[in-house]
């Protein structure tokens, strides 16, 4: 099933086209229409790229984010549960490969800057357009349809960062409100067993719901920002953002980054590569992994996970956890992803 819906998310980024002739009953015996229809053709191979597969983990991600809007917490299990759905995501470099690829299929929405990067290519040749793509990131955003295709971007992350800012808030209002809780009240005790799970976390495969399966067609199709997927997502919380780019004046440990042209250039380099026609696709690929790769948001994460653990260490009482899940599982994580939003000026 996976393969299935993924195939048809393709269809957003395949770059090649047929031409279907716009005749009907009433044009029999007469010459073909001159004016050709445009209709993407379907992959020759159903098999998901290494984009769409990633992309699938984020669309995955948010569907929890959504879920959390309106999970219960009521009890330290529904705690635990929340930081166990969150942190699988956070495990090496996999919610930064999730995030790059999502984007750069929104990138890919935009056909004009699509066709600039296949103009390059037919004339310099493809490895000469992937090795400067490669090598030079920012490149990608000096295309001259560029533009449209950066502010897609930017828009659907700060929407996206605008939700998990959201329940980030409903965690924290949560920590003071459990005070008042017997339950939430109660010492920890011993935090070996909490602090080992975390420890794992990433290192299992994600599993993706039906919802989310079936979500993912529409996502690549339309350019969705990946929070605007999900019913139990509020359109009218991430209209209110999406607009506003999010300044990063706090720290998550010392690696936080400074908003950069480069990260958008990377993603629009993501969205090219996927575009261009060349015989040696296992080359393509490898440039691509090394494309979805983002060291300095690497970096940040890894903070964030230290982060989390420390403050599930120190905490002493159940309602300090809802407190770490605000802070460091939500908050910080939204600080990471964020750095690039100032980049469409």
């Amino acid at each position: 099933m996976l393969t299935t819906l993924l195939a048809i998310g393709a269809l957003s980024m395949s770059t090649s086209l047929t031409l279907q002739e716009n005749t009907g009953p009433e044009d029999a015996g007469q010459a073909p229409a001159t004016a050709p229809v445009l209709q993407l053709a379907p992959s020759a191979d159903p098999t998901p790229t290494i984009v769409e597969r990633s992309a699938g983990e984020y669309a995955a991600y948010h569907s929890v984010i959504a879920d959390l809007h309106s999970a219960p917490i009521q009890s330290g299990d529904d705690l635990d549960d929340a930081m166990n759905r969150l942190t699988a995501f956070y495990g090496e470099e996999r919610l930064v490969r999730a995030w790059i690829a999502y984007a750069a299929i929104i990138a890919a929405r935009h056909p004009e800057y699509l066709d600039e990067v296949r103009e390059l290519a037919d004339y310099y040749g493809p490895e000469a357009a992937m090795t400067g793509l490669m090598y030079d990131p920012s490149y990608a955003t000096s295309f001259a349809s560029s533009q449209e295709a950066q502010a897609s971007v930017v828009d659907a992350m700060a929407a996206d960062n605008a939700e998990i800012m959201d329940v980030s808030e409903r965690y924290r209002a949560a920590a003071y409100d459990l005070q008042s809780e017997r339950w939430a009240n109660r010492s920890h005790g011993d935090r070996t067993d909490r602090l080992a799970e975390l420890s794992h976390m990433g290192s299992e495969p994600i599993d993706m719901t039906d919802e989310v399966l079936m979500t993912l067609a529409t996502g690549f199709d339309n350019g969705l920002p990946a929070s605007s997927l999900f019913e139990r997502y509020e359109p009218s919380a991430v209209s209110s953002r999406a607009s506003i780019a999010p300044q990063l004046t706090l720290t998550v440990g010392d690696a936080a980054a400074d908003p950069d042209r480069e990260r958008i250039g990377r993603i629009l380099s993501v969205a090219a590569l996927q575009a261009l026609n060349n015989d040696d696709p296992a080359r393509t690929d490898q440039v691509v992994e090394a494309l979805l790769s983002d060291p300095v948001v690497e970096r940040c994460l890894a903070w964030v996970r230290l982060d989390l653990q420390q403050c599930v260490a120190a905490g002493h009482f159940m309602y300090e956890d809802s407190f770490c899940i605000a802070e460091h599982a939500l908050m910080d994580v939204s600080r990471c992803l964020g750095s690039s939003a100032s980049t469409a000026n």
